[in-house]
């Protein structure tokens, strides 16, 4: 079932859960040779392919070609081999921000052969020192402003024995950068198979001891030649621009491997507030944009204010659903297309999709070619067109948790089941329901929480909202929703229940929400992602 390994350090592939826990993996159009390293293919090969001069990264006041880049990261390969002792194999952490440095040092421990483990500068140490002790890191490469957490977490731990520092600034002063300054341009990247593991990807939101999904070499190259090929349709004009962390691999796929893979441009931003996206898209003419709805929601009114986004092509949303009010908006502002879309950790990246010329609000889409879903009950049962079930997805990327006895839960007959409650419509398009966890049971009816939300962000003083279920004698839950208003809106009874009319007017009477409590700020992850779990406690 696997290729042969490059790995000295066999650690990850010892702990690839068994066979018969694997989903089904669906190679069929994406074909790779057996030796494969994903950092050789983003950066040396783009230059044998005649990419050289082109722009490969926008940060920090500068562009740096692929030349450059390829240089750069076989520098930092030498001094990982000669200085460090890195082997084919080991996991490699590294902390930083979205700057060019965090670039070059995945690139270059994915081409040692080491395993990269990308984390969050949001991270604090009981976080960092979960991650170590699961993946078993004793190398760590970190931005010299942000080493106070990572050497505390390695203080105590049993297993990180160094932390070297690289500047994640334009100065390039610090060890890491001193030490590969003087060395060679040309690095003999490490020969390691397509089914070798180059990176592991932690869960986020996990609770208790963190999940880590497994991806192989060849898996970062199929993101790339599924999703941005075929929906993006990337070309080598493109810019792209995005907020997520590339610590988490919707930013990786999306800032980093899917501009690479094409030869196109990514522009950097370690703040990416709605407000410092809008000057970069402005400055640098980024033509593809990945970020959360509400991101869109803020560029939008900046468009009122005057913004030109007009260099935008597309426009990714992921991380929440898609609400229909702001896919119209969008839509209608920009004539452009704005395309849901649904991807997991442990997938890798977006398998589920709108197209530039087939998208529409409330949907997610249609599978990816080579990508297989449906809806099931809880039995694994396919449930009929048009009723609420369980997401079940396969293709050429799937669930492989390390050494987790959780695997048989997101893997069942062969199916991923990424925990999202979906509706299949007749003509085979896929609308998200809610997550599983957030489908209130209330007086005997099933509510989609996001659908409630996308009712009251029609109204025109609400700017963000969150539904969740808030428990209750009577009715076993009710429906609550926390609501931020528009700048100079107060909330007041009055206003709460013209919003609970207006809801009634949207969608069912039975889904309006019966509780109504106006916040300052949702609480959200790094990526952009509401934390319902934090409104429920």
């Amino acid at each position: 079932m696997l290729g042969p390994t490059g790995h000295t350090d066999t650690f990850t592939r010892d702990n690839l859960p068994s066979v018969g826990e694997w989903p089904e993996i669906l190679l069929d159009g994406f074909n790779y040779p057996e030796w494969l390293n994903a950092g050789v293919e983003l950066s040396d090969r783009m230059v044998e392919r005649g990419f050289g001069d082109h722009v490969a990264l926008i940060g920090n006041g500068r562009r740096r070609t692929y030349k450059e880049l390829a240089d750069w990261t076989n520098r930092i390969a030498h001094a990982l081999v000669e200085n460090f002792g890195i082997k084919p194999g080991n996991r490699v952490l590294i902390r930083s921000g979205n700057n060019p440095a965090m670039i070059a040092c995945w690139l270059a421990v994915t081409k040692v052969g080491a395993v990269a483990v990308n984390t969050m500068p949001m991270l604090r140490v009981g976080e960092l020192s979960k991650i170590i002790d699961k993946a078993q890191i004793s190398f760590a490469l970190c931005d010299t402003r942000l080493l106070e957490e990572l050497v505390a977490a390695a203080k105590d731990s049993r297993f990180l024995r160094q932390v070297v520092g690289f500047d994640g600034t334009a100065n390039h002063d610090a060890e890491l950068d001193r030490i590969a300054l003087n060395k060679p341009v040309r690095f003999e990247a490490a020969k390691t198979g397509r089914d070798d593991v180059a990176l592991l990807g932690f869960t986020s939101g996990s609770t208790g001891v963190p999940k880590a999904t497994m991806h192989f070499h060849r898996d970062i190259l199929i993101i790339a030649d599924a999703y941005a090929k075929e929906v993006l349709q990337v070309t080598p004009e493109d810019v792209f621009i995005g907020s997520p962390p590339i610590a988490f691999t919707f930013g990786l796929g999306g800032l980093v491997v899917f501009p690479l893979r094409f030869g196109a441009s990514t522009a950097l931003l370690e703040n990416a507030s709605p407000k410092n996206m809008v000057e970069i898209i402005q400055e640098y003419g980024a033509t593809i944009s990945f970020t959360a709805p509400t991101a869109y929601r803020a560029m939008l009114a900046a468009m009122e204010e005057g913004a030109d986004l007009s260099s935008l092509r597309i426009a990714v949303s992921a991380g929440e659903t898609l609400p229909g009010p702001i896919f119209e908006e969008w839509t209608r502002k920009t004539g452009k297309p704005i395309l849901d879309g649904i991807g997991s950790t442990e997938l890798l990246h977006i398998f589920i999709s709108n197209r530039v010329d087939d998208a529409r609000p409330n949907c997610t889409g249609k599978p990816l070619a080579g990508y297989e879903a449906c809806v099931v009950d809880d039995d694994m049962n396919e449930v009929p067109r048009g009723a609420i079930g369980k997401l079940a997805v396969r293709g050429p990327i799937g669930c492989r948790y390390l050494a987790d006895h959780r695997q048989v839960d997101y893997v069942r007959d062969g199916w991923n089941l990424t925990g999202d409650s979906f509706i299949e419509d007749e003509d085979g398009y896929f609308h998200f329901a809610a997550r599983s966890d957030d489908i209130i049971l209330s007086a005997g009816y099933n509510i989609a929480g996001p659908e409630v939300e996308a009712a009251l962000l029609s109204h025109a003083d609400v700017l963000e909202c969150a539904v969740i279920g808030k428990p209750d004698e009577d009715r076993g839950h009710i429906v609550q929703a926390h609501v931020v208003l528009k700048p100079g809106i107060m909330g007041s009874d009055l206003l709460a229940k013209t919003l609970q009319d207006h809801v009634k007017a949207v969608i069912a009477p039975y889904k309006y929400p019966r509780s109504i409590l106006f916040v300052d700020a949702l609480p959200k992850t790094e990526s952009g992602k509401i934390q319902r779990f934090r409104l429920r406690s």
